[in-house]
């Protein structure tokens, strides 16, 4: 029993180990909505029920699941990890043909090849009446199809910002779609913040922490550089969001000794560089670099470099683990 959650870690039944959704995670290094996610995506999950109803993860789930985290970590992009993994599965079944007793008689090759769902990275267009029509499963299969195949910052640059061009200039000429912004928004947001956290393996023992500059609501960008941060390069993010208080601001990076914060700033009015001079000096320092079209940057205080794009930033970022 898990003293934690009072979770079984492992069942032994009749034919093998089952184990929780918890105690995966946590041998995995794998966040447990990430584990469902995979699931629901791509098929690969637990194949057993406990005796009141609950899923449960087998040996060979658990295998497979191992198999697609290494994958992953290897730079193949989740849903080939995911088909190579049950690739694995079917090697494995044809191998050990015994089936379970309600699905004997299936016949090996329809037990042996399930197919993982599929979904196509969709064009900005696609994408863009999906937003119109406020089809919000359309909107974050198609973002989430583009993150697992391309990545954050192709995703960003080639369907995000073209979709809120189209949803402005329809505001612009419409003055009306408020809520097709909000529904994209937010869908977005939820796809971007299933990628940010602790990596299995921190490229870095000190995160990097992003918050937005006082009064500042627009938030999407920090949760996108935190993705790319997280995904692609193994760093640990911690997101405070929008509307971040400059001595909240201090007070988390006295608690986390960050490696590096990001600020950023949509908008003049929260672009006034001059509260970037409270923020505590620590030891060891943490650099500060801030981003979007807000800041006054002539005004910037020393030491503090100003990021003019998505991979602007990560350079940066990237630039200080050196």
């Amino acid at each position: 029993m898990d003293d934690r959650t009072g979770e079984v870690i492992g069942e032994q039944a009749d034919d093998g180990p089952s184990y929780g959704i918890g105690a995966v995670a946590r041998r995995l290094g794998v966040p447990a909505p990430t584990l469902r996610t995979w699931n629901l995506r791509y098929g690969i999950g637990p194949s057993r029920r406990s005796p009141g109803g609950h899923r449960r993860y087998d040996a060979a789930d658990l295998s497979r699941l191992e198999e697609m985290n290494r994958l992953i970590k290897a730079g193949l992009p989740p849903a080939e990890a995911a088909h190579a993994a049950l690739r694995e599965r079917v090697e494995v079944a044809e191998e050990e043909p015994a089936l379970p007793v309600e699905l004997r008689g299936l016949g090996p090759v329809e037990l042996a090849r399930p197919e993982a769902p599929v979904t196509r990275v969709p064009s900005a267009s696609v994408l863009s009446r999906a937003a119109l029509n406020l089809d919000g499963e359309a909107v974050v299969s198609g973002l989430c199809a583009a993150l697992d195949t391309h990545g954050v910052i192709w995703t960003w640059e080639r369907l995000v910002l073209p979709v809120f061009d189209a949803i402005t200039r329809r505001q612009d000429s419409t003055r009306a779609g408020v809520e097709i912004e909000h529904l994209f928004s937010e869908r977005l947001l939820s796809a971007l913040s299933e990628r940010i956290g602790r990596p299995a393996h921190p490229a870095h023992p000190r995160t990097v922490l992003l918050a937005c500059a006082e009064d500042e609501q627009h938030s999407l960008p920090v949760y996108a550089l935190a993705a790319t941060l997280t995904t692609v390069h193994d760093l640990e993010t911690r997101v405070l969001g929008p509307r971040t208080p400059y001595t909240a601001l201090a007070d988390a990076m006295r608690r986390l000794g960050p490696l590096v914060v990001f600020v950023w700033s949509q908008l003049g009015m929260t672009g006034d560089p001059a509260p970037l001079h409270t923020l505590p000096v620590l030891r060891p320092a943490s650099r500060i670099i801030v981003g979007g079209p807000g800041w006054w940057s002539e005004h910037l205080p020393p030491g503090i470099t100003r990021a003019f794009s998505l991979q602007d930033a990560v350079a940066q970022v990237r630039a200080t683990l050196h």
